[in-house]
């Protein structure tokens, strides 16, 4: 017998997810269904699916999980984690204006603030190359990458997710589109990793574009900002807090230093709701 899948269809900044409550119901589609879900011409649309869910530890109020467009699931999406927090207000789930949420990117800390948008404590960013994962004899800041025949220096760095960013002169002229992927399965990222491209406008404000892994290039990418943000203090080019415009419109990202978590200030919007048939099951095996 067919099902169909209640879902709600939200964006921050123009990334795009496909929102499902699996605190009432048992969420169980494979990567293949993930996909078509994802896909903008046969399925819904968006850049990741997902899912919430019920704790599975003391001391946190829901489970976060994110799954690519590719169907790869992964640690850790910041403008997911500001429209995680619309949903689970919008849905009856919590009455709490802050929560703490798990994800396999470890515990972060969204809040609804008095003007409707959304802070999330992203937790703190880290350098260590095994955190990352990054594969380098180095502890420098800033190191080469080889990337099809040409070097570029990038930032390998977590925000419970990888990323390699580096500064350029004008993003709009940067190579996202044909460098990205190379950087997202490059050897020495043995997890992958989202490339993002900063380019630094004045002290207190930076233009990005990010190519996201499993996802290609967005509109927007929350841990792709904060993490620009934090490589950008550390370079000295840039002072708390920081005005962050992407394609899809502007966060605030705020960093205290080593140690300190990274907050992100942005929007989260509900564009609709729906029901998607789930395909048969033989799908799963493809």
């Amino acid at each position: 017998m067919s099902r169909t899948l209640r879902f709600t269809k939200m964006q921050g900044l123009g990334n795009d997810f496909v929102v499902i409550d699996g605190v009432c119901e048992a969420f169980d589609l494979a990567a293949p269904q993930i996909r078509l879900l994802a896909d903008r011409h046969f399925g819904v649309g968006c850049d990741q699916v997902l899912v919430v869910e019920k704790p599975t530890r003391a001391g946190v109020d829901f489970r976060y999980r994110i799954f690519n467009a590719d169907g790869g699931e992964v640690e850790q999406c910041g403008n997911g984690a500001r429209c995680f927090m619309e949903f689970v207000r919008a849905k009856g789930l919590t009455d709490k204006r802050a929560i703490r949420v798990e994800t396999r990117g470890g515990i972060i800390e969204p809040t609804m603030e008095a003007d409707g948008r959304v802070s999330v404590d992203m937790g703190a960013p880290s350098f260590e190359a095994a955190s990352v994962p990054f594969v380098t004899d180095t502890a420098e800041l800033v190191q080469p990458l080889q990337v099809d025949g040409e070097v570029v220096m990038i930032t390998a760095l977590s925000m419970g997710n990888p990323h390699a960013v580096q500064v350029v002169t004008d993003v709009v002229a940067a190579p996202v589109g044909v460098q990205g992927p190379l950087i997202e399965r490059h050897p020495r990222f043995p997890h992958g990793a989202n490339a993002g491209y900063m380019q630094v406008v004045d002290r207190a404000k930076i233009r990005l574009r990010v190519w996201e892994r499993g996802a290609g290039e967005t509109l927007a990418c929350g841990t792709g900002a904060c993490a620009a943000v934090v490589v950008g203090i550390c370079r000295g080019m840039l002072d708390s807090p920081v005005i962050v415009r992407t394609r899809g419109g502007c966060l605030t990202v705020a960093w205290g230093g080593e140690g300190a978590p990274v907050t992100m200030t942005g929007p989260a919007v509900t564009v609709f709701e729906g029901e998607w048939p789930v395909p048969d099951d033989d799908l799963k095996q493809e």
